[in-house]
């Protein structure tokens, strides 16, 4: 069973996990102070590991963030602004009573000091700002295992399960590298279109040389394989039935 160690910005949590050759879990990471830390923290592990004769491995780091998402920013702002602000000063003011919080005096505050403000942890807008936030934080770090997000009621139940549906759909896969290959792809498609007309053509020659293959060919017109097909690829029929009737 895995095993893993809160951590802040002391060094006491990354120094237990150094020394258990454990994995950690940077729950400071949702404060600027914390995101700035995390290289120093992440050299508490290592220092503590070497000494105890242990290996920590950054796979095995998890690093906590805060998100709301939405198709836009402007709508993003909507749905969070009136959640957060209760949510920092009812909850971050006025019940954990942080030395460094300060209550905001209204939503748009809360929204600009939270996630558009220098050294805002939390990120407020689409998938796009997302991924940019989390490659950021991946570059602050020098790279962790596993990104765990903070779960809140900025937003109502139906806004919070579409914006982690949007992570799951757009963020994930681009973080993961799942898009690499389907991008290759396009390309590919895109650049080569010679290898394509080459096919287009060995394809033809066959049709051209059976009558009923023409004649079964112009039922595509129309149909979902006609639909689908790209312009550059669609046989011209008409060339196709000359060429059939000519012989």
């Amino acid at each position: 069973m895995p095993f893993a160690v809160a951590s802040q910005i002391s060094p006491s949590g990354m120094t237990l996990a150094g020394k258990h050759g454990i994995g950690i879990i940077s729950i400071g990471s949702m404060s600027s102070e914390g995101l700035n830390a995390l290289p120093t923290q992440w050299g508490f592990a290592e220092a503590a590991a070497a000494k105890h004769g242990k290996t920590v491995d950054r796979k095995n780091w998890r690093v906590l963030l805060s998100w709301h998402i939405a198709e836009t920013r402007e709508k993003a702002r909507a749905e969070a602004r009136e959640g957060l602000l209760r949510h920092h000063n009812q909850y971050i003011v006025g019940t954990l009573q942080r030395p460094d919080a300060k209550p905001f005096n209204d939503p748009d505050e809360a929204v600009d000091k939270a996630a558009f403000s220098d050294g805002a942890s939390a990120t407020i807008g689409t998938p796009d700002d997302l991924v940019a936030r989390i490659k950021s934080v991946l570059e602050i770090s020098g790279g962790f295992g596993t990104l765990v997000g903070f779960v809140h009621d900025w937003a109502n139940p139906e806004n919070t399960m579409r914006s982690w549906d949007m992570v799951a759909r757009y963020v994930v896969p681009e973080i993961n590298g799942y898009l690499a290959k389907l991008r290759d792809s396009q390309h590919f498609v895109a650049t080569n279109r010679g290898v394509f007309d080459r096919a287009k053509e060995a394809i033809m020659a066959k049709i051209t040389e059976n009558e009923a293959a023409v004649a079964a060919l112009s039922v595509t017109r129309g149909s979902r394989l006609g639909d689908v097909a790209s312009a550059s690829n669609v046989p011209d029929l008409e060339k196709a039935r000359a060429q059939a009737g000519g012989r």
